[in-house]
């Protein structure tokens, strides 16, 4: 009969360098997550500010468009 092997018996232990290259990795980890996090919520609120342009802009009328100023001395032909 097997008896069950404990879990994690086997498992090497993690050398100095694997430890501090872990905390490292995590370090990063946790910075990129923070910046990505903070860009999302920046293109979120962009998104809202530009949509509710949109909004009031298109329940303006549009101005009348005037002809353009012809430069003094110009002829026309």
């Amino acid at each position: 009969m097997l008896k069950e092997i404990p879990e994690g018996v086997f498992k090497p232990k993690p050398t100095g360098s694997e430890k501090k290259s872990d905390a490292t990795t995590r370090a990063a980890q946790q910075i990129i997550d923070a910046e990505r996090r903070e860009r999302e919520a920046k293109t979120e609120r962009l998104r809202l500010a530009r949509l509710t342009k949109e909004v009031d802009e298109a329940a303006q009328p549009a101005p009348a468009k005037r002809k353009a100023a012809r430069a003094p001395g110009t002829s026309r032909r």
